[in-house]
């Protein structure tokens, strides 16, 4: 029953949401800074409708200045929700072309100020990689990025892809990994109990200086420091 209750709620809550998007965007579109807005809407109601108490711990995402690469662990599409609380301002992420077609939420992303390209298409991959240095560079905006490239509910982070490192080593800009705690397998819609959830951000990782001979070196260096982060949070939560 709790189940049907809050799938409905958050039904409702996401149609909400993204109407609510759509009017702030249309009145501002392609700002920068709608992207923080859009993850407040969607994030906030997201811890009272659902079995999850979030504990954020990022202060070193807040503390560094628009104009980084942030990248983070991808477990489910509840990330939409639960990362919403700690999206800094002037952060745009990076999404796939046909995201745009998707009602409410589509054109929310897009009003957003967020990057679209095609994937598949190398062409188009280059011109994004342009328009994403140059945002990083000069518009102080950051991007959030998921390295994994597709959901991963495992506590074992997959490989990492290049794009992001890659505008990183292009733009000079510092690298802001951010951990989320496995909650994807835990997370159970039809009890009370919450279920805890730990966000934390890592020191930034700076790029200035490297060439992307370096890249698959800092690849490794990132996502040891997020797997170590991963596991330690994750006993944090076995020991209760």
């Amino acid at each position: 029953m709790l189940f049907v209750i809050r799938m409905l709620l958050l039904g409702l809550h996401f149609l909400v949401a993204g109407v609510l998007g759509v009017l702030v965007g249309l009145c501002r579109p392609f700002n920068p800074d709608n992207s923080r807005l859009y993850a407040r809407l969607y994030g906030w109601p997201f811890c009272w409708i659902m079995p999850v108490r979030i504990e954020a711990e990022v202060g070193p995402l807040f503390d560094q200045p628009p104009g980084c690469v942030i990248i983070a662990n991808h477990q489910s599409n509840y990330d939409l929700f639960v990362l919403g609380k700690v999206v800094p301002r002037r952060t745009v992420c990076i999404g796939k072309k046909s995201l745009k077609w998707v009602p409410l939420f589509g054109q929310l992303f897009w009003l957003g100020g967020n990057i679209l390209i095609e994937r598949g298409n190398a062409h188009q991959a280059r011109k994004a990689m342009l328009t994403t240095t140059r945002t990083l560079q000069n518009n102080a905006t950051s991007i959030w990025v998921f390295p994994e490239g597709t959901r991963n509910p495992q506590t074992q982070l997959m490989p990492f892809k290049k794009g992001a490192f890659q505008m990183a080593i292009e733009a000079g800009v510092p690298i802001v990994p951010v951990c989320v705690s496995p909650y994807a397998q835990r997370l159970n819609l039809n009890r009370c109990k919450r279920e805890r959830v730990i966000i934390r951000s890592l020191a930034p990782i700076p790029t200035a200086g490297l060439t992307q001979q370096d890249m698959p070196a800092l690849i490794e260096q990132c996502r040891e420091q997020m797997q170590h982060c991963i596991d330690s949070m994750e006993r944090e939560l076995n020991r209760g």
